[in-house]
């Protein structure tokens, strides 16, 4: 096994699927629900997690070269997306972008489509699994030589996963050890991080898709 290849793995997928760093907005985006709720949401996240991150880094390249779409430009509708989410955090408004529209509630208005739909979407989509993770996995799936490498991605994953679900599902607990205004002040914090990463993200593709800005 490399370890500079595991090292360079662990530092780029913790950086960017950070689960305490996606935490604040886990709770700014349940803050209406109960403790139970909140943690059947977790499982139903790190599941979809799982799935995407497996199916990523197992045919991340065949799945977008299928829709005819890059990495970069991927990078691009993700990063806009994120972006919307920032400005309500840091405008204090409600973040809708995982409600429904009227006629989706109509069609199906039980609590437990609203519920499955705010989990992959923006939960877990893009705001864990994004364009950042999904270039990463894929990058370094493809650098990866051998088995010993194979495995440490295999682990490494595995691992923040996991790490992923404790911290959701505690979110209620570590919520209570946070102020009203702590929370206020983090949401803020994390949505200007957010739009930062949001923006990095845009110009970032937008620079591979046309080379003239650069």
């Amino acid at each position: 096994m490399d370890i500079a290849f595991a090292a360079r793995f662990l530092g780029a997928l913790f950086a960017i699927m950070n689960p305490f760093i996606n935490l604040p907005f886990f709770l700014a985006m349940t803050t209406d629900r109960t403790v139970a709720e909140q943690r059947s949401l977790a499982l139903q996240v790190v599941t979809y997690t799982a799935v995407m991150c497996v199916a990523i880094s197992l045919a991340g390249n065949l799945i977008l070269g299928f829709f005819g779409v890059s990495v970069n430009a991927f990078r691009v509708a993700g990063g806009l997306v994120l972006f919307g989410i920032a400005f309500s955090m840091l405008n204090g408004h409600p973040i809708t972008a995982h409600e429904r529209g009227d006629h989706e509630k109509k069609a199906d208005p039980g609590p437990t489509a609203e519920e499955d739909s705010m989990a992959f979407y923006p939960l877990t989509f893009p705001l864990i699994v994004g364009p950042g993770t999904i270039a990463t996995l894929i990058i370094y799936m493809a650098q990866a030589r051998g088995a010993g490498d194979y495995a440490a991605f295999a682990v490494i994953l595995a691992v923040l996963i996991a790490t992923l679900f404790v911290v959701l599902y505690f979110a209620s607990a570590i919520g209570k050890l946070l102020s009203a205004r702590m929370r206020v002040i983090m949401t803020r914090l994390m949505g200007m991080i957010l739009a930062a990463i949001a923006v990095s993200m845009v110009i970032g593709g937008l620079k591979v898709l046309l080379p003239g800005l650069g």
